[in-house]
């Protein structure tokens, strides 16, 4: 397991956050994040009343009008509580649709002797960001019932849930614009402690408020640095 390439990536691209374009991949992330948070509260806060209409009957209590108040006030505190665990999932799989422009910015600056890879196609790059989305919401709702089972463990299950799946997306993006997608997935298999620990590396902040919604940013530069560490290219000046 490579653990100096580990920290000195992540150095690295902690030393480029400044950077231009990780700002605005950053913040057209938040951005977006709340957009789609909001929207889909309002469809469920909809459907709510759809279901229930604007008064019930309730056994022995007989028509009632304050129950769709209740329960949106609920459903906002619901969402809110679930936002706090799907927020950076959310984010991580919107910012990864906008990764090339980071993985950019880290090769201009540290790799100006690479040709310039092919960009991935819009439509799979939404397609990839969709499947990462939908993986990483399912695995942390199922997550929760471990944490119900195991709470003193919970930190390190989290860490470890979310270090696994962000190691595995975040090589992959930058490994496939270079290597293609078969390259990447050997390349993957091959180094899998490495990006692992990696991973969690980037999974410990997620615990962080406000800090957790630059993992996205910091995760695509930490590896980029990563695969060319493990891929042998150097850096400018090396």
């Amino acid at each position: 397991m490579a653990v100096g390439l580990i920290f000195s990536s992540f150095l690295a691209a902690l030393g480029q956050v400044s950077d231009r374009r990780f700002r605005k991949v950053l913040i057209l992330g938040i951005v977006l994040t709340l957009a789609l948070l909001v929207a889909v509260y309002a469809g469920f806060l909809m459907l709510l009343q759809w279901a229930v209409g604007s008064e019930a009957e309730l056994p022995f209590i007989g028509t009632v009008t304050w129950l769709n108040d209740l329960l949106g006030w609920g459903s906002l505190a619901l969402m809110l509580v679930l936002s706090v665990f799907l927020m950076v999932p959310v984010a991580s799989a919107i910012t990864s649709m906008f990764l090339d422009t980071v993985a950019d910015a880290v090769e201009d600056r540290h790799y100006p002797q690479l040709p310039r890879p092919d960009p991935v196609p819009l439509g799979e790059a939404i397609r990839d960001s969709v499947n990462f989305l939908g993986v990483l919401i399912v695995a942390n709702i199922f997550a929760l019932i471990l944490y119900a089972m195991f709470a003193p463990l919970a930190l390190f299950i989290f860490w470890g849930l979310n270090g696994f799946l962000l190691g595995r997306e975040y090589f992959t993006l930058a490994a496939i614009r270079r290597v293609g997608r078969a390259g990447a997935k050997q390349l993957r298999r091959k180094h899998m402690l490495t990006i692992w620990a990696a991973g969690v590396l980037m999974a410990v902040p997620l615990s962080v408020p406000l800090m957790n919604l630059a993992i996205p940013i910091l995760g695509a530069a930490t590896f980029t640095h990563i695969y060319h560490g493990l891929t042998g290219t150097k850096k400018a000046g090396h």
